[in-house]
């Protein structure tokens, strides 16, 4: 067949473009003597030209039409016509199918057969564009197919699943992968995928068209995989609940497990809740990637979790009070843990005795004593804090709040002289003192040992790579509790999406507070039980921010989206 290349010189367009010299052009030449190396690769290799020069003279030279793939992201039907795998080993690819057939872009790596090799795989006429290698690679990196990435599964993607036995010793199995079967493979593949996209879950329900599989990115689902036949559901499920140590019978109440795989000489803690629904069991897999999170905490301080200066200024004085609760409330995957970790890197461990009872330590801080929950050991939160008092710590972390025993010894360690820090699920500053109510603990006491309460949510962050300012119309700003009049001159910033972000249009989160300082005044109006309404206004007369308020001032800041902030926070 006729090839669309109209040939012209490829050396003589790099020398007119200014792209090389003649001099350096025969260097190259006389070296390439007797090798098999292509020109353009061979100037490449050896830095005389860059990879997006390459390109604009190859499209030259053949002429053919040069494309700017930074930032496009390959729709996943284009996967179903040129498989990602097919698209890696060619080093192609595909860019748009029209009724005149499939159009690839290709970079200084194409051959001559190339054309009748994808028109022999596709089924499809192909047309050539030529594009930056570089770009492509990473292009392919981050839009790869979510069917395609769940079934290449590398070689170095060799889980090691970590099992305690009784003595409390490590015992290693290894799955090994030329003798595992296809769920094993599926499952090994479905962990690897959610890691490389930074997920903190997966998401795993079972519907009666079929199965779908959703990984949790910035606090959000995403699909993972298109819906999966039903028939695979059980194999799928007593596959997790072997590595989970679950009951594989039991299929009608709930049950949670957890397991851990060694990948690469890391640890990486997996917590599974299996659930009964109509259809059949659901399952949620929360992520602990402890070394992600190791490398997070050498960076981690309070000034680099995005809270407002004022709130910065205020929470630093309650951790440096000598004794007291600090207490941080919101629900799971809102940050609580990590801004306890940010609070605790402000002291000086040679100084003094830090005591933390978590479960699990997600963390590990050089200088803290760590004590991790284990139930089957008996080892609780409120046991362990019993204990933990016997080492005179000057500080507290205690990882979260769940009975009144634990309570009771949290307030009890703070009146005492110790700084207790803890968190607790609840909606906002003031929810704390209904749940603290309910759990059967002293009003008075608890609020004498607070010294203060902070709620707090993560944001999704605009993607810096693709933020572009956007027109919001009125209704829209209206609907947000705003005042379009006032706000008619602001600009608004979104994400549009791009490799980077993996054209979700956010990259990374952004915390939210709300924080209650405990005055005199808030002190005696909670003991003297005055209505919420009351206690708001007095809080916001003496500087408090609410979370809504914060969220915006993040919108405006050109941080968020209004989209977001009213996702996350109630419209006032």
């Amino acid at each position: 067949m006729k090839h669309p290349f109209k040939y012209k010189t490829l050396d003589q367009i790099l020398i007119d473009k200014g792209y090389l010299d003649a001099q350096s052009l025969t260097d190259v030449i006389t070296g390439l003597a007797g090798h098999s190396t292509r020109l353009g690769n061979a100037l490449l290799e050896q830095n005389f030209i860059t990879s997006d020069q390459l390109a604009i003279a190859l499209a030259e030279a053949f002429d053919v039409q040069l494309v700017d793939v930074s930032g496009f992201i390959v729709p996943p039907a284009l996967f179903e016509v040129l498989p990602a795998a097919y698209a890696y080993q060619y080093q192609v690819l595909p860019y748009a199918l029209g009724d005149d057939g499939l159009s690839v872009v290709v970079g200084h790596h194409f051959t001559s057969s190339l054309v009748d090799e994808l028109e022999h795989l596709t089924g499809k006429k192909i047309k050539l564009l030529i594009g930056d290698a570089a770009a492509m690679r990473e292009v392919l990196k981050h839009s790869k197919g979510h069917a395609e990435e769940l079934r290449d599964i590398t070689e170095n993607f060799k889980p090691l699943l970590v099992k305690e036995n009784d003595s409390g010793e490590e015992t290693i199995l290894l799955d090994e992968q030329s003798e595992a079967g296809p769920v094993i493979r599926f499952v090994n593949a479905l962990l690897k995928a959610a890691l490389q996209k930074r997920a903190s879950d997966i998401h795993i329900e079972a519907y009666e068209n079929g199965i779908v599989v959703k990984n949790r990115i910035d606090g959000v689902l995403y699909p993972a995989t298109e819906v999966l036949d039903s028939q695979y559901h059980s194999a799928l499920v007593s596959r997790l609940k072997v590595m989970a140590e679950l009951d594989i019978a039991e299929k009608r109440v709930p049950q949670d497990g957890r397991f851990r795989l060694r990948i690469g000489g890391k640890d990486i803690d997996f917590r599974v809740s299996v659930l009964p629904s109509i259809y059949g069991e659901d399952i949620v897999i929360r992520i602990l990637d402890k070394s992600s999170l190791d490398d997070g905490i050498k960076n981690l301080s309070l000034d680099n979790l995005g809270f407002a200066p004022d709130v910065l200024q205020k929470f630093r004085k309650s951790i440096r009070e000598p004794y007291g609760m600090v207490l941080i409330t919101g629900p799971t995957g809102s940050g609580k843990t990590t801004t306890l970790y940010g609070a605790l890197t402000e002291f000086d461990t040679s100084e003094e005795k830090i005591i933390t009872i978590e479960d699990p330590v997600e963390y590990q801080l050089e200088g803290v004593v760590q004590i991790p929950v284990n139930e089957k050991k008996d080892l609780t939160f409120a046991k362990g804090l019993r204990s933990i008092l016997r080492h005179d710590p000057d500080k507290i972390m205690v990882g979260e709040i769940r009975d009144r025993e634990t309570v009771q010894i949290a307030i009890q360690s703070a009146l005492t002289g110790h700084l207790v820090f803890t968190t607790v699920h609840a909606n906002n500053a003031f929810d704390v003192i209904g749940r603290f109510s309910h759990m059967g603990v002293d009003i008075y006491s608890f609020v004498s040992a607070l010294n203060c309460v902070m709620a707090q949510r993560l944001v999704r962050r605009i993607c810096s790579q693709c933020k572009t300012e956007v027109t919001l119309d009125e209704e829209t700003i209206r609907a947000a509790g705003l005042d379009p009049v006032k706000y008619k001159d602001q600009k608004w910033f979104e994400g549009k999406g791009c490799h980077e972000c993996s054209g979700t249009g956010y990259l990374g989160r952004i915390a939210i507070s709300e924080f209650l300082d405990l005055s005199p005044c808030i002190r005696e109006m909670i003991v003297e039980k005055k209505p919420l309404s009351e206690l708001y206004t007095a809080a916001i007369a003496e500087g408090m921010v609410t979370l809504r308020q914060t969220a915006l001032d993040k919108v405006l800041s050109g941080e968020t989206t209004l989209k977001e902030a009213n996702r996350v926070t109630f419209v006032d």
